[in-house]
């Protein structure tokens, strides 16, 4: 039997958006926040080296100075009005999270301690800048720590566990969710004048990601079934340093304290590709920078992997070459004692993972799938918008990875995700509420968890053929191999028939298990079901996209073409097939030019 609840607003997703919009919502809402995960595994906890602010804490910062960053880390396809809404915003997010009780680490005067972090820089000299403003190495823990008891203090509903299967819209609004209770497999409808989706990213479709095996693109899925299109889904970042062959993270952080990248000759490689900003280039950059050195033939031992080296000995030999010093203009001296205070948890990665100790070994490093730049169309107030005049969809926002404001455009810039989903989760919060406070609840319609119950008895009734961990395996190897860090037309449609293919074996799975209490197997392939419907829309997305920019790097088109597609992807879900449609990038003070590093 079905249970039904009601509430002002719902989120679901319950990391750093999804807490952020629930504290917001709650002030003013009955609100509720559902998560198929405990609040605290949400995957903003894996965000490791910092959020970024114009602090300026130890040497001058402004936030003009941000935006142009992230206007230019973006490849010029972010809308820059949403980007100065962001940057200019950022200070005030990081003091608040201060005064909520976050432990940021500290100046020797007491400020909140900051460090250096890839495409952060001084406009006016182009030297790095300390922007990003840290916990150790543990720095989204902290941001999901903080939030999950302020909303414990504010009297928030969470429905922990409680996986979201649909979106309920009537009359052409939002009007609740349908969730499975995991632990007793009962459907549950979510009454709600409001919906705001928080549900992270889908890096789950690449073979080596740094993404929680969570990931897996629901909150997207859903409402591209429902017509809602999706913005930008060519545009995946790939983070340069992730563990070889498990893609776990290795924070950017550790170049931000001076860490080096080696290849397998032994000769740091990032000046020859980023002769200003060197290891401190934005991630593209540096991860087609990896991927070019292993292609001609200079991995380690002809590996696909480089060394990630902060070696004390390393890192200050290298900053006297640099000429790198301390903020007071002394010499800089990284010690093994601030290597293991500055990066705990990376030291423990790579200890556990890889029985190396970074104090006195290199790591061996690969590119790893990490992030995704699209996601579900918003404006800055994380209302969905639904077409090219961004007319929003009544009572429906998104905020976090999920969502494509775009503040990233083609490649997001290291610690504003957590900027992100800290700034766009609150507003999103503010506006759900507002809207919930002046409608009416509509009126739910018969049998509003009808379309749950049919995907899951479809899964329980296929043929049988088809194994859901072979089909995810053939997915995740295909995409990684095709539609990773260096594209091209022929391997995108070939890929893009792959994953049409295993859509329709898909319908051929079975699940075993006819058990009510956490049946995983029916989760695994239902999940399964929306990493596929994403993984066609990002392929598709990318051969169409005929230039290179950002994290979409093509060999056969390899130059930036502003004249053809300076413009954002939309794509639609229409009939059962996908369509294609643009809309402009929003551009304030910053006229495109060429990156320059």
């Amino acid at each position: 039997m079905t249970k039904t609840h009601q509430f002002d607003v719902v989120v679901v997703g319950a990391g750093g958006a999804g807490l952020m919009a629930g504290l917001y919502a709650s002030k003013t809402a009955k609100t509720a926040v559902i998560s198929k995960l405990y609040p605290t595994r949400s995957h903003t906890g894996a965000a490791q080296g910092g959020i970024s602010a114009a602090l300026g804490n130890y040497e001058e910062d402004r936030p003009e100075w941000h935006t142009y960053d992230t206007v230019k880390g973006s490849d010029y396809l972010g809308d820059q009005d949403a980007i100065e809404f962001m940057c200019n915003e950022a200070v005030d997010a990081v003091l608040e999270l201060e005064h909520m009780g976050l432990p940021f680490d500290r100046t020797p005067e007491g400020k909140i301690s900051q460090r250096p972090f890839g495409g952060h820089t001084n406009n006016v000299t182009g030297k790095p800048v300390r922007r990003a403003a840290h916990a150790a190495d543990r720095t989204g823990h902290m941001i999901l720590q903080t939030l999950y008891q302020q909303c414990l203090k504010n009297k928030v509903n969470f429905f922990d566990e409680y996986q979201v299967l649909d979106f309920i819209m009537v009359n052409g609004k939002a009007a609740g969710v349908v969730a499975v209770e995991l632990s007793t497999g009962e459907l549950h409808v979510i009454h709600a004048k409001a919906v705001i989706f928080a549900t992270g990213g889908h890096g789950r479709i690449f073979e080596v990601t740094s993404n929680a095996y969570a990931y897996t693109g629901d909150g997207a899925a859903i409402l591209l079934r429902h017509g809602i299109p999706l913005e930008d889904m060519e545009f995946f970042q790939f983070h340069p340093t992730g563990i070889y062959k498990l893609g776990i993270l290795i924070t950017e952080g550790v170049r931000g304290e001076g860490g080096v990248l080696i290849n397998g000759k032994g000769e740091r490689f990032m000046p020859k590709y980023a002769p200003s900003v060197k290891d401190l280039a934005s991630r593209d950059v540096v991860s087609r920078a990896i991927y070019t050195e292993i292609k001609e033939g200079r991995g380690v031992d002809g590996k696909n992997f480089v060394y990630l080296d902060i070696r004390p000995e390393t890192v200050n030999r290298i900053a006297a070459e640099d000429g790198r010093t301390n903020v007071d203009g002394s010499k800089y001296n990284l010690t093994a004692e601030q290597v293991l205070q500055k990066l705990p948890d990376i030291i423990d990665f790579c200890r556990v993972y890889l029985g190396v100790d970074p104090v006195t070994q290199m790591m061996p490093i690969q590119p790893t799938a990490h992030y995704t730049m699209g996601g579900i169309p918003t404006n800055k107030f994380g209302e969905v918008v639904v077409d090219d005049k961004n007319t929003p969809f009544p009572g429906l926002y998104a905020a976090g990875e999920c969502a494509c404001v775009s503040v990233h455009g083609g490649n997001r810039l290291g610690t504003n995700s957590l900027l992100d989903l800290v700034v766009f989760g609150k507003y999103a919060g503010l506006k759900a509420a507002e809207y919930a406070n002046q409608s009416e609840f509509e009126k739910l319609p018969v049998g509003a968890e009808s379309e749950s119950m049919a995907q899951f008895e479809a899964l329980k009734n296929g043929s049988g053929k088809e194994n859901v961990f072979k089909l995810s395996n053939e997915l995740k190897k295909v995409m990684f191999a095709d539609v990773g860090i260096y594209r091209n037309e022929k391997d995108m449609l070939s890929a893009l028939e792959k994953v049409r293919e295993l859509k329709v074996r898909f319908k051929d799975v079975t699940v075993s298990d006819t058990g009510k209490i956490f049946n995983t197997e029916l989760l695994n392939a239902w999940e399964l079901g929306n990493l596929l419907e994403i993984a066609e829309v990002i392929a598709m997305s990318a051969a169409n996209r005929k230039e290179s920019r950002g994290g979409h790097s093509r060999e056969d088109f390899p130059d930036r073409d502003d004249v053809n597609w300076l413009k954002h992807t939309l794509i639609w879900n229409k009939d059962g097939k996908l369509e294609i449609g643009y809309k402009p990038v929003v551009i304030t003070k910053h006229q495109p030019k060429a990156r320059v590093y």
